[in-house]
This record gives structure tokens, C-alpha cells and sequence, in this order.
């Protein structure tokens, strides 16, 4: 960990940036690296390659004069330098007072870089790498920390720049982030930050449905261990403004080998999920179980997956996930529910084949494996899940054309033809009759024993 106002290298500073840096610099104006970049070098901590964020004395105007390809994002004067990795450039800056919990009335450029960095929200963000030779190898530069943030990383403890009250007041969204940094970091909240948390976190509500979804995919994506981060929105009143759904979990019996209720058991299959694809496979995690808490009767859950998959399709609309996404994760939430075991027939498997034609069978797959991990069973459901998987491929090879084309040997017309059946309803039970009878035989999978069969459930319906 490094102190304030020493030298810090940067062995591995993208070319991209470095020629931002030295162009700025060149140019005659102050330049520095700040936010997330330097906090995570500090601290050691993985940091986002794709995330690289400067502060300047030049105006957007200027910035965008020295580079041929930019754009210039929002009034706030962010330019963004186009390059792997991009790099985004902000005037330094004042504001007013902020009128809608977001946005300053007032946005004044020329500021010096200390009052640039005291109207940022936590001391560990409000921390400035300045350059000093960025053609080293090892880029050089020294660390500005006015606020004691470096000081606070040591200790692993979260506070605002000045007052909290005030600065959550300009911008409701900074009681979600207080969670993500605490939790991602493992920090503790100092003591007057949380009190004014606790005060205002009814004021999340007015934050829009955008900015809440980016901040908890943030959660979901960046933190090794999201529970900690979600644990703190639960324990400061957040999570039952912006999540009620999961909210309503705590409390909600579990019968399961490792203790905890449902909202325990949702936490720690959001952990089990794997890193990779994490949007998909923890969002879908976060909210598998989110029927449980309407469907509880006799200490079951029936339907609780449907039920699910409707409330998760509900929230993912209301937090503005696209509808692609949000049919993949509920998908996979409908279909959670089966146990695969050795006694499955080569009938059950393809039934489940066909059962899951259209569901993500990958995310749903990890999302099984999370949700057994969860349950204290994740050796066992490991080998069922391995073993289920190859019998699918199996069944798949050896039936293409029934389980991926679905292929009968007949079709709607030959039925309406042979058996005299008008369209309607009623062929389509037909239909999916023979479906159910060639999964568990394929060999029947021919024209006139299906023809045969076709007459025998026209009659009995």
C-alpha cells in the first residue's frame, strides 16, 4: 500500500493511455489518473482493463482538439479518447447544488485538481496518480490524496469526503456504491456514512431503474464474493427498495443441509456461480428463488419455479434488461427444478431434451450446479450434472433429427387428412401425443405405427 504523496509505478499502463497522458502534457495542461484505476492499483486489487479514467485543466473543447478520434459524452465534460482500452477524460470541475439527487444545477470547468476531487463521493476514490515520466517502462507518478483516502484503504474503511448526508443528498446512487465498495473490498462503513445510509435510503427509490441495474451488475460482475455486497444493501434498508422480491426471502424456511433461510440460500448460490458469463448465471442466481416466498405451504414451495420466472421476468423488466436476456434467465429459473439421477431412463433424458428445447441449457446447467453448491450437495449434484450432460449428448447424436429438428414422421396435415380432422386444437394434442410416445420409443418414429397411434388418441379425445 502506498502513502500519500510517494511514488507509485505503472508497470503495466496501456499505450492507449500513456499517449493520452503525454498529449495532455505536451499540450501544456495538468493531467492526472483518477477513480477506480488508481484505488484498485493502490489496493493491489484487480482492476477492470477496460476502465481508465483522467482528469485535466483542459476544457472538453481542448481535449477533443488534441485527439482525432473522441466523443464528448455529456455536459459534464467526460470526452472519451476511442483506443483499447478507451480512456475517459474530464475537465476538472465544480458543481452547484444538486436539484434531482443526480445531477448538479451547475457544472463549472477551470477548477484546480483538489477541488476536482472534493466533490467526489468516497476518500478512496477522490485519490490522483500525477504523472511524472510516463515513457519509463514503469510509468512514474505521484499520489495527491487530500482526503486521507489512502489512509482508509489501509484500514479497509469506507467514508465519504466530507459530510455523508451531503453527499448522498447530491446523489441517491452513492448509497448502492457504498455497498459495492464495502463489500467488493471488505471494508467497514465509518460510522457516520452508515448512520446517514440508514437515514436516507429510502431516497434510492428516485434513482432511476438504469442506474440501479448497472450498479448492482457491477456487484455481480466484479465482486469475487457478491453476498457481502448484497448483505450490506439488506442490513441498510436498500435492498427492500430496489430488490423487494429478494427481500421478502429473509425469514422463508429453508429445509436444506446448510443453515439459513431462502434470502442465505439465494446469497450463497449468487457466490457459487461461476466468474465467467457472470451477468447471466448470477442474475439468474440472485432471483432463482424469488417464488419462495408466495408459494410457501406446508413447508413446500410448489410452482415456485414458475412463479419465479414470472416475478424474475418482472424485475428484469422493471430494472431495463434487455427481453433477450431476461427470456434466457427466466428460462433457466423455470426449468431449475429437476434431480437428475441414475434411475432416469433414455426415455427421461430425451423428454428433458425436449422439455428444455429453447432454454439456454448452459446457463441453466450453471445455475443447477450453483444452486446444488448452495444446498450442500455440490460433489453429488457435480456427478449427476457430468453424467446428465452426457447422456443428453448421447441421445442428441443418436436422434439429430428428432431431438434438435423434432422431426415426426408426420406432420398437422397428414393427421387432418388421414384421421378427418379439421385444424384446431385438437390435432395439436394429437400431435404432441406422438411426441411423448416417440420420446419414449423412437422406433415408433414411423409412418404408420404414428398413423395407427394418431387414431387411438383422436378417438380418446
Amino acid at each position: 500500500m502506498a502513502a500519500p504523496d510517494l511514488e507509485v509505478a505503472y508497470p503495466d499502463l496501456p499505450d492507449t493511455v500513456r499517449r493520452v497522458l503525454a498529449a495532455l502534457i505536451d499540450a501544456g495542461h495538468e493531467v492526472v489518473l483518477v477513480g477506480g484505476c488508481v484505488r484498485d492499483r493502490l489496493l493491489g486489487a484487480p482492476h477492470d482493463a477496460w476502465d481508465w479514467d483522467a482528469a485535466t485543466s483542459a476544457t472538453p473543447e481542448e481535449v477533443e482538439a488534441l485527439f482525432p478520434h473522441t466523443t464528448w459524452e455529456n455536459r459534464f465534460g467526460t470526452v472519451t479518447v476511442r483506443g483499447t482500452p478507451p480512456v475517459e477524460v474530464t475537465s476538472f470541475r465544480t458543481e452547484g447544488a444538486y436539484r434531482d439527487a443526480r445531477r448538479p444545477s451547475e457544472v463549472r470547468f477551470g477548477a484546480r485538481m483538489g477541488d476536482d476531487l472534493a466533490r467526489r463521493d468516497f476518500t478512496i476514490n477522490a485519490i490522483a496518480w500525477v504523472p511524472v515520466d510516463v515513457d519509463a517502462d514503469a510509468a512514474r507518478g505521484m499520489v495527491v490524496d487530500p482526503f486521507g483516502g489512502v489512509a482508509d484503504l489501509q484500514r479497509r474503511l469506507l467514508r465519504t469526503v466530507g459530510d455523508p448526508r451531503e453527499r448522498f443528498a447530491e446523489d441517491a446512487l452513492r448509497l448502492i456504491r457504498a455497498a459495492r465498495f464495502a463489500g467488493r473490498f471488505d471494508m467497514t462503513l465509518d460510522p457516520a456514512t452508515e448512520a446517514a445510509i440508514l437515514e436516507l435510503a429510502p431516497t434510492v427509490a428516485s434513482v432511476s431503474a438504469e442506474r440501479v441495474r448497472d450498479e448492482l451488475v457491477r456487484i455481480l460482475e466484479l465482486d469475487s464474493t457478491p453476498s457481502r455486497a448484497l448483505r450490506l444493501l439488506e442490513r441498510l434498508g436498500l435492498l427492500r427498495v430496489v430488490l423487494p422480491e429478494l427481500a421478502a426471502l429473509r425469514g422463508i424456511p429453508q429445509d436444506k443441509s446448510v443453515p439459513g433461510d431462502a434470502l442465505d440460500h439465494t446469497l450463497a448460490a449468487v457466490d457459487a456461480a461461476p466468474p465467467i458469463a457472470p451477468l447471466d448465471a448470477r442474475l439468474a442466481a440472485l432471483l432463482h428463488d424469488i417464488g419462495k416466498a408466495t408459494t410457501m405451504a406446508g413447508g413446500h414451495f410448489i410452482g415456485h419455479e414458475e412463479v419465479g420466472a414470472e416475478l424474475a421476468t418482472r424485475v428484469l423488466a422493471r430494472l431495463r434488461v434487455p427481453r433477450w436476456r431476461t427470456d434466457r434467465i427466466a428460462g433457466a429459473i423455470r426449468q431449475h427444478m429437476y434431480h437428475y439421477d441414475g434411475s432416469w431412463t433414455d426415455g427421461a433424458v430425451r423428454r428433458f431434451i425436449s422439455r428444455t428445447d429453447g432454454i439456454d441449457r448452459d446457463l441453466l446447467f450453471t445455475l443447477r450446479r450453483a444452486d446444488d453448491a448452495a444446498s450442500g450437495v455440490a460433489a453429488e449434484g457435480d456427478r449427476n450434472q457430468a453424467e446428465l450432460e452426457r447422456r443428453i449428448a448421447d441421445e442428441i447424436e443418436r436422434q439429430p433429427g428428432l431431438l434438435i429438428d423434432r422431426r415426426l414422421a408426420i406432420d398437422g396435415h397428414d393427421i387432418q387428412r388421414e384421421l378427418g380432422l379439421a385444424p384446431g386444437p385438437r390435432v395439436g394434442r394429437v400431435l404432441a401425443g406422438l411426441m411423448e410416445a416417440v420420446l419414449e420409443d423412437p422406433s415408433r418414429n414411423e409412418r404408420e405405427a404414428l398413423l395407427s397411434l394418431a387414431r387411438n388418441l383422436a378417438d380418446q379425445w
